[in-house]
């Protein structure tokens, strides 16, 4: 069946519907990596988005029950160039097709998806929406400058917490959930830590009830700036228990911490972004799936130092404390999907812990 993705700036490309039956406005970003897709849709900071994959083929390994980042998807939307039905993989048990419906997803194929990438890029995200035919299209853009999404960590955190434990329990880490995936969990436990995950607005002392050695803050969407009561929370922990932020987590911190946020133009999205860690002396390609970025100059730099750089843009990837035991990256270093190139942060977590109880 025909439809169409329209823009907010009045641009519109013909393609292919397939996937769930109906569609939704949603902010319209790309996602540069060339395998995942099935992470990418269920990776809760997509919330509101209706994702680009900029890789020309998708749907060519099929989908399965074990890759999923949540129980559901939160996009509103998927651009792809070609769909692949025929999938080829041992692990596959559905075709990419019947994992959308499932998810309720709206796909739309047969984009020209390099001259939409190239368009945000030059004039950055804006609203879009697939649709089925082009009547009320004057209405639909009206429609799309002025559409707003909001309560974005509302709509995807925990609504009641959970625990996840280990058999060979090492620490006790509270996980603050704006939006987290499972593989970030898994690397958690992995560790031999046990981990109890809090709704995003879960108070200081409900969280400190499960007595942890450190405190996890995990990625999510939306503008951290709007999350005040959040961030006042957050400076409850200080010089209480180690932190270690990523993504989301990172910018509420640096929040917290005097500094500010600000958009980019059209994000990072990938599992190909090259970051320095100034430490190691060392590039790490990363996962990344973020909008906003930490101002450097906002930052006081005689508490705070600069731990990674991006190499594309130089904007802030890292930073920690110089007297408080805390820590936090922009990137995601449990990569689903991505490199595992930076799983080492989450070991840096873990001696952090060891440091402060002087094991």
């Amino acid at each position: 069946m025909t439809g169409y993705l329209i823009l907010a700036d009045g641009s519109y490309f013909e393609g292919t519907l397939f996937g769930y039956t109906k569609s939704e406005i949603g902010e319209i970003v790309f996602n540069t990596s060339m395998t995942g897709y099935q992470e990418i849709i269920t990776d809760p900071s997509y919330y509101g988005q209706i994702v680009i994959l900029t890789y020309p083929l998708i749907g060519n390994y099929g989908a399965n029950d074990i890759d999923c980042q949540h129980e559901q998807s939160f996009v509103k939307g998927l651009v792809v160039r070609e769909c692949n039905e025929h999938m080829a993989h041992w692990r596959s048990n559905k075709t990419f097709n019947d994992y959308l419906i499932e998810h309720q997803v709206m796909g739309i194929k047969d984009i020209d998806t390099r001259a939409l990438t190239k368009k945000i890029r030059s004039i950055g995200t804006m609203n879009a929406v697939i649709v089925q035919t082009l009547e009320d299209y004057e209405w639909i853009v009206a429609t799309l400058k002025d559409h707003t999404i909001s309560n974005h960590v509302a709509s995807v955190t925990t609504k009641v917490p959970y625990e996840l434990g280990t058999h060979q329990i090492k620490y006790k880490v509270a996980v603050m959930d704006f939006g987290i995936k499972k593989n970030i969990l898994k690397s958690l436990v992995d560790r031999g830590l046990e981990v109890k995950v809090f709704p995003a607005f879960a108070t200081y002392e409900e969280v400190m009830a499960f007595e942890p050695d450190g405190l996890f803050l995990s990625n999510g969407p939306g503008d951290p700036d709007e999350l005040t009561s959040v961030i006042e929370e957050l400076k409850k922990f200080y010089n209480k228990v180690p932190i270690f932020g990523i993504c989301l987590g990172h910018q509420l911190l640096s929040l917290a911490l005097g500094g500010k946020t600000e958009k980019l133009k059209y994000g990072h999205r990938g599992g190909n972004h090259p970051v320095k860690d100034i430490a190691k002396d060392k590039v790490f390609i990363t996962a990344q799936n973020h909008g906003y970025v930490v101002v450097e100059d906002s930052l006081n730099l005689d508490e705070i130092e600069v731990t990674h750089y991006n190499v594309n843009d130089d904007s802030i990837e890292g930073i920690k404390h110089k007297t408080m035991p805390i820590i936090s990256v922009q990137y995601h270093p449990e990569a689903s999907p991505g490199p595992l190139d930076s799983g080492y942060i989450f070991d840096e977590f873990v001696t952090l812990i060891n440091q402060c109880k002087g094991e």
